[in-house]
């Protein structure tokens, strides 16, 4: 996932936040892309604040909602230097608070950022833990709460790096590679889909 690989090149929350903002509704490839041109001119709040939206808009295109997610980026500084004295909180309802991070932006920065516990419910957490039958919610949001209480929390931190690359290789939204997948057999949804193959042998 682009945000792991981020991470592992820089090290630098700055650039975990602004990119898993820059993600949301984006492909990695394009993320990928954008961050690596954006980093190029853009360093740390304080350039985030110098530059204009127009310049700001131009860099951050082709993300989706690129203009909407220029308007977050361009008030976070003053945020973060005046609510949080100059340092990205850690903490999920103080990321929250930030203009563009949801609750999937504000466990991932502090799962990946500050390596603390955390558990980041994309579309493709939320998919497969219910494909697998680990838990039954019908959001996100409920599943991340699902998941809290279930799951180890020595797993938190990977967890949602495993499923992302699990999910944008065998565990697709249509057609999942279920024949080549390790663990169908602890699959609700593999054993159902089986079930209903043999019907109409």
């Amino acid at each position: 996932p682009v945000i792991d690989l981020i991470a592992a090149q820089t090290k630098n929350p700055f650039k975990i936040l602004i990119s898993t903002i820059l993600s949301a509704r984006t492909k990695d490839q394009t993320t990928a892309a954008v961050s690596e041109k954006l980093y190029k001119v853009i360093h740390n709040f304080s350039d985030l604040e110098k530059i204009s939206i127009d310049e700001l808009e131009k860099l951050i295109y082709p993300v989706g909602f690129y203009r909407q997610k220029a308007k977050n980026l361009k008030q976070i500084p003053s945020m973060i230097k005046n609510k949080f004295q100059g340092k990205i909180p850690e903490e999920i309802e103080e990321l929250i608070t930030l203009p563009g991070v949801g609750r999937k932006t504000a466990n991932l920065v502090r799962a990946i950022a500050f390596q603390k516990p955390a558990i980041c419910v994309d579309v493709h957490v939320h998919r497969i833990t219910n494909r697998w039958g680990y838990v039954k919610t019908s959001t996100p949001f409920e599943t991340e709460f699902a998941l809290r209480k279930i799951l180890p929390i020595q797993y938190w931190l990977i967890f949602n790096s495993i499923i992302v690359s699990f999910g944008q290789t065998l565990c697709r939204p249509r057609n999942p590679l279920c024949g080549q997948c390790p663990i169908s057999k602890f699959c609700l949804f593999f054993h159902d889909f089986k079930k209903r193959s043999e019907l109409y042998e």
